[in-house]
């Protein structure tokens, strides 16, 4: 027995657990022992035990989507995970597109961190695309968790944010944003506009609002937002241009400065507690300021203005997928300046056709209206007048745009109970008797 010991050291072979006596579990394997007949054989190495579908979905929780940001467990992607006996992993992953350019990154993260399991051969990734019901149901996860890490603002929670965008400048985005606060404060409810255009501040001038805003002492320093009384309710606008010394005065901000003039706007205002909508006319494009807004609001709704023309429906592409890597639900596309009707009906599409249509076809929201060219608008918006508190063609469109917002799309939260409007309005009808002109 010494002498095949000394050979097998001489060949480099394990030795340990020779014995006449077979193997035990304590040999390891490759080591050695003495079969029938004598014969040397090696310690047999052991069948894996096939890893727990449990251990494999929480080391999926590791697997995070680039543009989510969230798990692709919490985010209800995976569906379904196998563990074969000879230790073959299968998993389904369903991406919001089966196109998914980060595909291939999910694909090395899974790969890697399941592979990493003891008893785990091979893991196969069979691919498929969520339905449109299993979308909405995952960026509905994906908002709630950034809503839970989002830092806290001054607007009230229960304001409904519309963050008004635009792929590039000259569609008419700002004139958007300040006739659908209007009508909605035609409508009674309370309206908040964030001017975030910092550079192209215009909402003061298309509102008729002047003067400076002011600080106000209630605990803690906050600015206190200019009013406007329009119909039924009223307008609280924040603006750049509504703090600098003239109207012409050039910004030249950048980065990290124009960042922090937003955040102001958004923790140290003073906004009344009843607020039902906040506006945000967003700047052009997708910056800093865009990418801080959807991190800071990540509960916002976006509305997407554009032009019939190509090349505007082309940009605007790239705003809706900015804002659906940063959580936020694109509400639907709005189309200005469509077409030109004359006195005698006829319509002249001057900036061509299709582009909103298209816009939202690519983007599987809903179009909301196609605002025609109407000189109201320009004109309103020089004067301080917006056009949907004149007649005429635009403020018709605009109106059924406001209907859709608040009825289907983005419904305001009802502050109090149907019985306590209808006492309130019982109340009004009598104040309006009382003072009115007396009769008999």
């Amino acid at each position: 027995m010494s002498g095949l010991l000394a050979a097998l050291s001489r060949l480099g072979l394990r030795s340990s657990g020779l014995t006449t006596a077979g193997f035990t579990d304590r040999d390891p394997p490759g080591s050695l022992y003495t079969g029938l007949a004598g014969k040397i054989c090696p310690v047999p190495t052991p069948r894996p035990t096939p890893p727990d579908t449990g251990e494999v979905y929480e080391l999926l929780r590791g697997v995070i989507d680039p543009e989510l940001g969230s798990d692709i467990v919490d985010l209800g992607m995976v569906r379904g995970v196998e563990s074969a006996a000879d230790g073959t992993v299968s998993i389904k992953i369903a991406l919001t597109t089966a196109r998914c350019p980060l595909r291939g990154q999910i694909q090395k993260d899974v790969t890697t961190r399941v592979g990493s399991l003891p008893g785990v051969g091979s893991v196969e990734i069979a691919w498929a695309e969520l339905t449109a019901e299993e979308k909405a149901r995952t960026m509905g996860n994906a908002r709630l968790r950034a809503a839970e890490s989002a830092p806290p603002t001054a607007i009230p929670p229960t304001a409904k944010v519309l963050m008004i965008a635009s792929g590039k400048g000259g569609v008419g985005k700002s004139a958007v944003t300040v006739n659908l606060a209007a009508e909605l404060a035609q409508r009674g409810l309370e309206v908040g506009i964030i001017d975030a255009d910092i550079w192209g501040f215009s909402v003061p001038r298309m509102l008729g609002i002047e003067g400076r805003l002011q600080a106000v002492e209630s605990g803690e320093k906050k600015i206190a937002p200019k009013t406007k009384r329009v119909g039924r309710g009223e307008i609280h606008v924040v603006s750049m241009g509504l703090l600098v010394e003239q109207e012409e005065s050039a910004l030249m901000w950048r980065g990290l400065i124009l960042s922090r003039a937003v955040q102001h706007f958004l923790e140290d205002v003073c906004w009344p507690t009843d607020l039902d909508y906040v506006l945000i006319d967003m700047p052009p494009g997708t910056g800093d300021v865009q990418m801080g807004l959807a991190r800071m609001l990540p509960r916002a709704d976006m509305i997407v203005v554009t032009t019939p023309a190509v090349s505007a429906q082309k940009v605007a592409v790239r705003v809706v997928n900015m804002g659906r890597r940063s959580h936020l639900r694109v509400a639907g596309v709005i189309e200005n300046m469509s077409v030109f009707v004359s006195e005698e009906g006829k319509e002249y599409a001057l900036f061509g056709r299709g582009g909103g249509q298209a816009l939202a076809a690519d983007a599987g929201v809903p179009l909301l209206g196609c605002i025609p060219i109407d000189p109201s608008v320009a004109e309103g918006s020089d004067e301080g007048r917006p056009a949907v508190l004149q007649p005429g063609p635009a403020a018709r469109e605009i109106r059924k745009i406001v209907e859709q917002i608040v009825e289907e799309i983005v419904p305001p939260v009802e502050m109090q109970s149907c019985s306590a409007r209808i006492l309130e309005a019982a109340i009004a009808n009598l104040d309006a008797v009382g003072t009115g002109p007396a009769t008999g």
